[in-house]
């Protein structure tokens, strides 16, 4: 005899297949979960990572910057010094100038002439005296104009006073010749001249290779 089947078969294939559904469901949801995870610890580990060599720049940028800060130091240490050099040197070459002025006043003072006072301020020097007449005076600022360690002489005043009978009262200035200025403007010359010869060179190297340019 034929067997019948009176189950509802179609309504277990259908629970079947929603079951099936639902754990493919589950089993994708927990994929995507874990997907999502995964690349969240991923990030974050290169987050970390990139965070961490970031820090350690910064370490180093700090440490450069303190290398930097004591190189500025000891330069300013190394100028500071080089000027003092320079103070103590043009010092030393100063020091035997006063001793060759007053040789020179005593040197330039012609006779029937004789100084009064002599001050100095920086290399200008005012000099005070009494001649017999003002031909001495001039000659004065004569040998001045000529001499090696005074220059520029200018009369301020000639005086004849009545009780004063051995002359006039005369008051003229003077300029110190300083060695360290004198060295120090030779010094200038010879950088302009230098570096005007480099400009010169650089200007005939530049009309060289015009020319060869612009030649066919």
């Amino acid at each position: 005899m034929p067997r019948i089947n009176l189950l509802p078969w179609r309504e277990a294939q259908r629970k079947e297949r929603k079951l099936a559904f639902l754990v493919s469901l589950g089993a994708a949801g927990v994929a995507a979960l874990v997907a999502t995870f995964a690349f969240n610890l991923y990030y974050n580990s290169l987050i970390d990572g990139q965070e961490a060599r970031n820090e350690r720049l910064r370490a180093e940028i700090r440490e450069l910057d303190k290398q930097i800060e004591q190189i500025n130091d000891l330069e300013q240490q190394k100028q500071n010094f080089i000027a003092r050099m320079e103070v103590i040197e043009k010092l030393q070459r100063s020091r035997p100038e006063i001793v060759h002025v007053f040789d020179e006043l005593v040197r330039t003072l012609p006779d029937g002439a004789y100084l009064t006072g002599v001050k100095q301020t920086n290399n200008r020097l005012k000099i005070d005296g009494v001649a017999q007449s003002s031909t001495r005076v001039s000659t004065f600022m004569r040998n001045i104009d000529s001499s090696q360690w005074l220059r520029n002489p200018e009369l301020d005043i000639v005086e004849t006073k009545a009780n004063q009978p051995l002359g006039a009262n005369f008051t003229l200035f003077a300029d110190q010749v300083s060695v360290a200025a004198e060295d120090a403007k030779v010094a200038a010359e010879g950088k302009g001249k230098k570096a005007k010869g480099k400009d010169d060179a650089k200007g005939k190297r530049a009309r060289q290779a015009s020319a060869e340019g612009a030649t066919p």
